[in-house]
């Protein structure tokens, strides 16, 4: 299990090569959502590559041996591009593999890192089939999008700064796909803040998992498949998740297109659907706080095509 001081470490780890992102305030009216108090937005998507995933990234980089063979990684896009740029700052190869599925935004990203790109199979599990064959012939370090201590520990970090520059919240909306983020938000939160996931109906690990009581498989169909599209969480992300988050709600995948359109028009924020998942479970009605509850919202991404957030085939 993953402790506060296993985050602190890994901040202080990484902290010479990721960002601090800012939180904002904003008022709820603007999204529609009737609060007395402002949402504490955390704006990861300024994170470098674009997502909160270097922080992992680079806390594996920093904490493990890379043998000659360099690292690889299976993605959706996000965590492939975070773990390409890691290894090009630091001077190692990497292996990255994707799905069709990855959007071409995210895939030209790993390629501008120097990463080896590799892209085949349906969804993400496929891609990480492939991954793991790679690393068992070459002996490349596994950099695993989630299901891995010095990830979630990375990943953490987020947790640990949303407190410091917006203490007091009563609960955080946190975007799930594979479950790395939201295991070291709600690891360095605990029970002090309601951690509370959001995956989009058509994929839902979490949800599916801590419904069974373990984790289980599930089936992937969602616009935001390329960054919340996890078949499965694995047992670190569960067991954490099982202690810490409160409940995980789902959002049709309207309503993540709705929230993205919001954060364009009221922010003008280019999200890409799992960066907007979070807000989408406000603004559709799924999480309905109190009045005065005061609400945190992570914003985790934006390597989205700006031509379909514009609307355009």
């Amino acid at each position: 299990m993953i402790a506060q001081n296993d985050i602190r470490a890994a901040y202080a780890r990484i902290q010479p090569h990721v960002r601090r992102t800012p939180v904002i305030r904003a008022n709820g009216g603007d999204f529609g959502v009737p609060l007395d108090r402002p949402l504490a937005l955390k704006l990861e998507f300024l994170q470098h590559t674009g997502t909160f995933k270097p922080r992992g990234a680079f806390n594996n980089l920093l904490s493990r041996a890379v043998p000659g063979a360099g690292v690889a990684a299976a993605s959706g896009g996000n965590h492939g591009a975070a773990v390409a740029y890691a290894a090009q700052r630091l001077g190692h190869k990497a292996t990255i593999f994707v799905p069709d599925v990855s959007s071409p935004v995210k895939i030209a990203r790993i390629q501008g890192y120097g990463a080896d790109t590799r892209v085949g199979g349906a969804r993400y599990a496929d891609a990480l089939d492939a991954c793991n064959a790679f690393i068992a012939t070459s002996r490349a370090l596994s950099v695993h999008a989630y299901d891995a201590a010095e990830t979630v520990a990375g990943q953490g970090s987020v947790g640990l700064e949303w407190e410091e520059d917006a203490p007091g919240l009563d609960t955080v909306l946190v975007a799930v796909g594979g479950g790395g983020l939201i295991a070291g938000i709600a690891a360095w939160y605990g029970r002090r803040v309601k951690v509370v996931g959001v995956e989009p109906e058509g994929s839902r690990a979490l949800h599916a998992s801590l419904e069974a009581g373990r984790p289980v498989d599930v089936t992937v169909e969602s616009i935001a498949a390329d960054s919340l599209g996890a078949r499965n969480t694995g047992q670190l992300v569960f067991d954490i998740a099982r202690q810490n988050v409160d409940h995980v709600v789902l959002v049709p995948d309207d309503a993540i297109v709705a929230a993205q359109r919001l954060l364009w028009d009221r922010l003008r924020v280019a999200a890409e659907p799992g960066g907007a998942a979070a807000l989408a479970a406000l603004t559709s009605g799924r999480y309905n706080p109190r009045a005065d509850e005061k609400v945190g919202v992570l914003l985790c991404g934006a390597n989205v095509d700006l031509n379909k957030l514009a609307g355009n085939p």
